[in-house]
């Protein structure tokens, strides 16, 4: 990757913007992400898999503009355990000791979602699922004990499509336990390894419309149960995948995560997509760019807010990009929703974040 190629590119994409802020632009290509977030007192970084030891750039990537990694898939129940009598620990081995080395903050993702159940484990007893949930959580973060900074200890607990009571999301571990799963985790990971910070992951809070309001309710009342019952929880995670294409309002995400008192609250899995902007790249990246903006300028005003997590990096290694090739989205384009493009240049989302983390008032 060449540093000069990124900042004639960046150059290029601002030529018709006032002089004033192609000089901020300029003072900003010179710093790495992570260190302007820092000055804001924001920890940020991105999720990485096997793909940054094959890809030598794509790592430097990380190395230049991260302090924080989350784990992709790597940690993922049925990553890391194919077979009921298999574990396979080396992907998610190569990443922790990669953050170790490069003094990254390590994020776990996840001990326990109820959507990534292998098939061996579907067909257990409820019994049998029981005591795997416990020997698995047990296992998992003692073996990345002081290596693991922050665990996603439960990941999106809720899905109000699935008609249970309390809007939950179905899947073994609640049909073993029910809701009093959650609890239960986050006790068994906090004997595992009392340092770790313990953190619920949720999706979809950013939305505005019948799914977004009704998850929103289920987190108010769900950390309220776990205060209530002393449950160990030191983190709210809001993934972040921002879907313009659906009703959003900015200020009153902001509003909503003021309500969590005593409690961290991470951006966790931040992207953008663009598959309902225009075909034209430099409107389309305006546009991402924008909602970028727009949606940290109003999160970072709430100081409970200590982490901003990309969903990877460069836009070829997206999981929207999957998502295209797929014909799951509107059209087969190559989806532009991250900081960097496939050139890892940077682009004018990247700019966006800057300016919104430069702009945080932190006095």
């Amino acid at each position: 990757m060449s540093t000069n190629l990124s900042r004639r590119k960046t150059l290029g994409l601002l030529a018709g913007a006032p002089v004033a802020m192609r000089a901020a632009a300029s003072r900003a290509a010179a710093q790495g992400l992570a260190d302007i977030a820092r000055k804001a007192k924001i920890t940020y970084g991105a999720s990485a898999g096997a793909v940054i030891f094959d890809d030598a750039d794509y790592r430097l990537l990380y190395l230049e503009h991260c302090r924080a990694l989350t784990t992709d898939v790597d940690m993922k129940f049925d990553w890391l355990r194919p077979a009921a009598d298999k574990w396979d620990w080396g992907p998610a081995d190569r990443l922790a000791d990669f953050a170790l080395r490069t003094g990254m903050t390590l994020r776990g993702h996840t001990l326990i979602w109820n959507e990534n159940a292998p098939d061996w484990l579907k067909k257990l007893s409820l019994a049998q699922i029981r005591r795997v949930f416990d020997e698995h959580i047990e296992t998992v973060v003692s073996r990345y004990a002081g290596k693991v900074a922050v665990w996603d200890v439960v990941n999106e607990p809720f899905w109000p499509g699935h008609g249970k009571p309390g809007g939950y999301r179905t899947g073994p571990w609640y049909e073993a336990f029910g809701p009093d799963y959650i609890a239960r985790a986050l006790r068994r990971a906090r004997a595992a390894d009392p340092r770790a910070k313990l953190a619920i992951n949720e999706a979809h809070c950013e939305r505005m419309d019948a799914v977004g309001k009704g998850i929103r309710a289920g987190m108010r009342r769900l950390a309220a149960h776990l205060q209530d019952v002393d449950a160990p929880l030191d983190v709210l995670g809001f993934q972040g995948h921002l879907q313009p294409q659906l009703p959003f309002d900015d200020a009153r995400f902001a509003a909503f995560l003021r309500r969590f008192a005593g409690l961290e609250l991470h951006i966790t899995e931040l992207d953008v997509n663009d598959e309902s902007f225009p075909d034209s790249i430099r409107r389309r990246d305006a546009l991402v760019a924008a909602r970028y903006g727009n949606f940290l300028e109003a999160v970072l005003a709430v100081p409970a807010v200590t982490t901003v997590i990309n969903w990877q990096l460069a836009d070829h290694y997206s999981w929207y990009a999957g998502l295209a090739r797929a014909g799951q989205l509107r059209s087969r384009r190559a989806p532009r929703p991250l900081p960097f493009d496939s050139a890892y240049g940077r682009k004018p989302a990247w700019f966006a974040m800057a300016r919104a983390f430069g702009r945080r008032k932190t006095g």
